[in-house]
């Protein structure tokens, strides 16, 4: 398979970690433009259930209508501006109302009842409906998009795009979260999710696994990055021990039973695809030096109610591995952060790094002063 090299090139330069006017660029330019994950269908069993997603001081409501539509909304009321839902999900019933002045809401987005309003001169409530969000289900996985005139999903993400279809994913449930808060910028965690160069000194268990050289990438350009890891025992998977946790996929081929698929999704995920569950980190930049990590681990419907099922060795296999990332990240962000760093070299193993420094360079110039023209030394 067709690799790409990183030869000649050079990781970016300290202030991409560092500068509050790029940081504030990125809010704008990239995070308020692209597709984020927001979840997943799983969250939304039955009409009235929601979940809120949130980004900066923006909070959507992400909801199951009546008619079992999933839709997405600004959490905030048409009249003076309240959130209409505080928990972070739960059930609404059949309306929304708002806490202020019980202005309500059909799950649909429209305005049933505003007290007091109907002598208003003019008032008229259609034309004070909930403001709807862009929202994008990719295989059960629900993506939002904040920009009012959003690229559509599948011309802004066409590395998803008929793949990874015999995982399953819509019927998939998460049976456990966890979640991290570390003080690195969100840009380092794509870095290191993107290589194994790390692995053998780092993670001597994942190496053990999937020795750092078994890889290859099928896309290795654009917002979606990645490919697949071959494991040392091709009947086994990423657990504690080594074997699977659960009855592998029936729809893999005997190669996608023998491998684990990685990829990152600019600038909100990364997708671990193994032979018998599925790992989603979905990445939030709270500030400069603060990103917030939340991991799901999903395993199909059919493996969770057999007997016997226990997914923990999965869980502890990939809790110890973030926590060893997660150190490597925040200590990177110490060095980045210092006067004295200079860009170093890409090796050939990392490939993956190089093109997410691309795409991230691209979006971040896109329709505004050119920020990103400061090229890597």
């Amino acid at each position: 398979m067709r690799q790409r090299t990183a030869f000649g090139q050079h990781t970016l330069s300290g202030e991409y970690f560092t500068s509050e006017e790029i940081f504030r660029a990125e809010r704008e330019r990239i995070f308020h433009r692209s597709w984020l994950l927001a979840g997943h269908v799983s969250q939304l069993a039955t009409p009235g259930s929601f979940f809120l997603f949130e980004l900066d001081r923006e909070s959507v409501v992400v909801l199951r209508d009546g008619e079992g539509t999933v839709r997405a909304f600004h959490n905030l009321c048409r009249h003076r501006g309240s959130r209409l839902c505080m928990e972070p999900h739960g059930e609404l019933g059949r309306t929304i109302q708002c806490p202020y002045h019980a202005w309500t809401y059909g799950l649909d987005g429209a305005l049933r009842a505003a007290p007091s309003m109907a002598d208003v001169p003019g008032f008229d409530p259609g034309e004070h409906p909930l403001k709807p969000v862009a929202l994008a289900d990719w295989q059960g996985f629900l993506f939002v998009n904040l920009a009012p005139e959003p690229v559509p999903f599948a011309e802004a993400l066409p590395g998803l795009q008929g793949k990874f279809g015999a995982w399953r994913l819509p019927e998939l449930r998460s049976v456990h979260q966890k979640v991290y808060d570390v003080e690195a910028n969100w840009k380092l965690f794509f870095h290191n999710y993107s290589e194994c160069y790390h692995c053998p000194k780092v993670h001597p268990h994942l190496n053990k696994l999937t020795p750092y050289r078994n890889t290859e990438n099928d896309l290795d350009e654009g917002p979606v990055l990645g490919g697949p890891m071959w494991m040392s025992n091709p009947e086994g998977s990423m657990t504690s021990h080594g074997g699977r946790c659960a009855v592998p996929f029936a729809g893999l081929s005997n190669e996608e039973l023998g491998r684990v698929y990685y990829y990152t999704v600019f600038p909100s995920a990364f997708l671990s695809f193994h032979p018998d569950y599925v790992l989603i980190h979905r990445a939030q930049s709270l500030a400069i030096d603060r990103t917030r990590i939340v991991c799901d681990w999903y395993f199909h419907p059919d493996a969770i109610a057999a007997s016997g099922f226990d997914p923990q060795p999965a869980i502890d296999f990939w809790d110890l591995t973030n926590r060893q990332d997660w150190e490597l990240c925040a200590n990177a962000h110490k060095g980045v952060s210092s006067e004295a760093w200079e860009p170093g070299p890409y090796s050939d193993l990392e490939s993956q790094l190089a093109a997410f420094d691309r795409q991230y360079l691209g979006a971040l110039s896109a329709e505004g002063p050119a920020l990103a023209a400061r090229r890597r030394a």
